[in-house]
């Protein structure tokens, strides 16, 4: 008897050699495995007694265990503490529950796990894992998602069977104001509920419970640590972040010759020019990576004209082939296509499709390297004519009237339900691997409608797919783009304007560009655009190009067109917080947690963010001349054209000034960045607004560079920039520049200039030079005032430090 006390007591509480690692069996069976993976992340599995021991590599994780961690170990009883110089970790060898803790302070704990075996179907003997927390009780979180439900923190989000889509994406990526992260490595659909019970996290399929929790001490750590787990950011080009113009769809290439022209004759800046789908013909040659469309005939050469007028081409591909096309024969062989229903539903392209003639597409299992190398080896043909970026659409992917049979359909990997919510990581993975092994003279850019955890490494950027054009779903942005942004990926964009705006064509097809409520609508999307890293006109049931909304010299034009010119002259700014994001872990899309934690007010503030580390965000997103209409479009049903019109007022005075009211975070003090004047922070503030100004707010202590107004992003070297110092505090800025659109910046080609205002000295200090690059400026000029005042002094620099007194 006393030797089987003994053996119980040995497989009770089991520790391994390494003080990086520790491994228990509880007193229900259950295996729990703790790995230090660095001093800031740890690794916990967990697998029930009747499971063997999980072998599965990540497709997210790219991080290896750093070797030789200063961890030390102390057993007491059935209690083992393990503790790094960043984290403490008690756990109870009786239950397998985890306590975290830095510095002697609670960050989180485990409450319960769970296993349930699959007893049917192919996943028969893995289980639905399921693990609950106790978070503190007015203890924001963050991240999960791009849920559409206008929330913030996501303290009592109840939603079962997270699944990509294309509205919601998931990333499985919580973190708290506390300063730590979750990412739950499991791709399987999910359930996530918070409520009095605990937070928990219970997914469809697994054979272990696996999970990593890091502590970065802030939002920035946290994304700083989900980026060392998963990848970093790289940069996109810098023609990226000019304007680009985009709708459903452009149907020949001389529509699309026709909107960069007139951008060129007309002199409104633009960038990029999207073609959507079906440039390849028709549905049986759905996705064909060619242009086959009798109006498309003369593509590869509107490529060149477009190059010529010096703009970028981003085009349409999909997660699904027709079955006339080269790609999906070559797949079909392979057995590598699902059989799932997907878009489009038939072989006509009428509408509604007509199911006598049932749709020839179907899916191609992204789970399998050789079906990414058949995709990319296909997409080469448009790569080889030029097209610059790729819009990589129904990412998610598109899969309608699923069944159980369709989730136990095997793929590369493993079952559909098994490996579901990471198919948008590895159909975007194959592109970004393909394009990087065939050349570096130009950087990879994909928008993808759908994201998982650890996809910010991959050059691509998400937008949040098919919204309804309504004031409701622009306010939903904010918050969905945030929270993306807090699962540690970067780049969030949104259909300008709403995809769906067929309510507001009350004039015929068409004509919503026309109608006033649409127009003020319009108007405050673009201007929430403005602010996101891609800043892209979209949507269909109405044309989106500017001209289309009325002409220079009246109000809707000119606001759309100051927003245009204003996105130029931030280029500097903004090209240089891409730097951060990629050298320094920083976010384009900041929620107002990040900067202003103390400030309780901000926890759950969903209409104001950061962007960047200076500019306070204030989007109008509610009318001001017109009156709000619920719309009832989403990603189908917008299609069915049968929401009430919205019928705005004949006359409307879009020249009328209007006032709104916002919060301006405590911890700063503001100005107002169009009338200089300056606020203490930690207060509401009325201010006068406008249809062609978005309200923003600089924080004192900042530095702006600013550009002149270009027609695109490299039409002329920054020889000669804008610097406004917003005194106040002391500050800083690095200014960035590289070649604009290659890798070299990855072997050290690129240069910084580091601006400091020293604020009680009332000095600007331009440092000297870091770095250098092929065709960098060796001298240059900044025009340097403070806000509000109109003295200018022009200083000369020629990569040594110099500096200015401002008064």
């Amino acid at each position: 008897m006393r030797k089987l006390l003994l053996l119980f007591a040995c497989l009770a509480m089991v520790a391994m050699t390494s003080a990086q690692t520790t491994e228990i069996v509880t007193n229900d069976g259950t295996h729990c495995r703790v790995s230090f993976y660095s001093p800031n992340i740890v690794r916990v599995t967990k697998w029930a007694s009747t499971a063997a021991e999980p072998q599965a590599k990540s497709l997210v994780v790219t991080m290896q265990p750093q070797s030789g961690l200063n961890v030390s170990k102390k057993e007491s009883g059935k209690t083992v503490t393990m503790t790094s110089s960043q984290l403490s970790l008690t756990i109870d060898g009786r239950t397998g529950n985890i306590r975290f803790a830095h510095a002697g302070k609670n960050l989180l704990r485990e409450k319960s796990h769970a296993f349930e075996m699959r007893t049917e179907g192919p996943d028969k003997g893995a289980y639905r894992v399921t693990q609950t927390y106790l978070l503190d009780k007015d203890e924001p979180i963050y991240g999960l998602g791009t849920l559409q439900d206008g929330k913030l923190n996501r303290r009592g989000t109840e939603r079962k069977f997270l699944e990509q889509s294309n509205l919601e994406d998931f990333q499985y990526v919580i973190q708290s104001l506390k300063g730590w992260g979750i990412f739950w490595d499991n791709y399987s659909r999910a359930d996530f509920i918070d409520n009095t019970s605990g937070m928990t996290f219970s997914a469809e399929v697994g054979d272990a419970l696996d999970y990593y929790f890091m502590y970065g001490g802030s939002a920035d750590g946290v994304n700083a640590q989900m980026r060392a787990l998963s990848g970093q950011v790289p940069m996109f080009p810098l023609w990226t972040f000019g304007y680009w113009q985009c709708k459903e769809r452009y149907k020949s290439t001389k529509e699309v010759l026709d909107v960069v022209r007139w951008h060129r004759q007309n002199e409104v800046p633009i960038d990029g020019i999207i073609q959507d789908w079906q440039y390849w013909g028709s549905n049986y040659t759905w996705n064909a990576m060619d242009f086959l469309a009798e109006d498309y005939a003369d593509g590869p050469q509107m490529v060149k004209r477009v190059h010529d007028m010096n703009a970028h081409l981003m085009i349409s591909i999909w997660a699904s082939f027709g079955m006339h096309t080269k790609a999906y024969k070559q797949l079909n062989e392979k057995g590598l296509l699902f059989p799932f229903k997907t878009w489009p539903q038939s072989g006509l392209t009428l509408w509604p499709p007509r199911q006598d003639y049932p749709s020839p597409v179907k899916i191609y299992d992204a789970f399998s390297q050789e079906a990414r190398d058949i995709y990319w080896n296909n997409l080469k043909t448009l790569y080889n004519y030029g097209c610059d970026a790729w819009w990589m659409d129904s990412t998610d992917p598109d899969f309608f009237d699923p069944t159980d049979s369709d989730y136990d359909q095997m793929a590369s990997m493993g079952t559909w339900r098994k490996m579901r919510n990471a198919f948008p990581l590895c159909t975007v993975s194959g592109v970004y691997e393909g394009q990087r092994a065939t050349g570096s003279d130009k950087r990879v850019f994909i928008m993808t409608r759908s994201a998982f955890a650890g996809q910010q490494r991959y050059g691509s950027g998400l937008w949040s797919g098919d919204v309804a054009s309504s004031w409701d779903m622009l306010r939903k942005q904010i918050p969905a783009g945030l929270n993306y942004t807090m699962t540690g990926c970067p780049n969030f964009n949104t259909d300008i304007g709403g995809f769906f705006c067929g309510s507001y064509n009350t004039k015929g097809g068409g004509s919503a560009p026309r109608n006033k409520q649409y127009q003020e609508l319009y108007v405050r999307w673009m201007q929430y655009g403005f602010f996101c890293p891609v800043f892209r006109s979209h949507g269909a049931d109405a044309p989106r190009e500017i001209y289309q909304f009325g002409k220079k010299g009246e109000p809707i034009f000119d606001a759309i067109e100051a927003q245009i010119r204003l996105r130029y002259q931030f280029i500097p700014y903004l090209y240089s917080t891409a730097w951060q994001v990629t050298s320094n872990n920083d976010s384009y899309l900041r929620a107002l947690v990040y900067d202003f934690p103390g400030d309780r007010r901000v926890w759950d503030m969903a209409d104001e963010f950061m962007f960047g580390r200076s500019i306070l965000a204030a989007p109008i997103t509610s009318p001001q001349y017109t009156q709000e209409k619920v719309m009832r479009e989403d990603a189908m049903s917008g299609w069915d054209r049968k929401e009430a019109k919205a019928e705005g007022p004949a006359d409307v005075d879009f020249t009328a000034k209007k006032t709104a009211v916002k919060y301006l975070p405590k911890g700063a003090d503001w100005y107002d960045y169009y009338t200089g004047q300056r606020y203490r922070g930690g207060q509401d503030v009325t201010i006068e607004t406008s249809i062609d100004r978005v309200p923003m707010f600089v924080k004192a202590g900042s530095i702006l560079p600013l550009a002149p107004v270009m027609q695109y992003a490299g039409e002329r070297k920054w020889d000669l920039l804008d610097v406004v110092v917003y005194p106040g505090a002391d500050a800083s800025f690095t200014f960035y520049e590289d070649e604009g659109d290659n890798y070299n910046y990855e072997k050290g080609a690129y240069s910084t200039i580091t601006m400091r205002w020293d604020n009680a000295r009332r000095t600007l200090v331009f440092e000297s030079r870091k770095g250098q690059f092929p065709g960098m400026l060796a001298q240059r000029q900044f025009r340097v005032r403070l806000v509000g005042q109109a003295d200018v002094q022009t200083v000369s620099y020629q990569g040594n430090e110099v500096s200015v007194t401002l008064r």
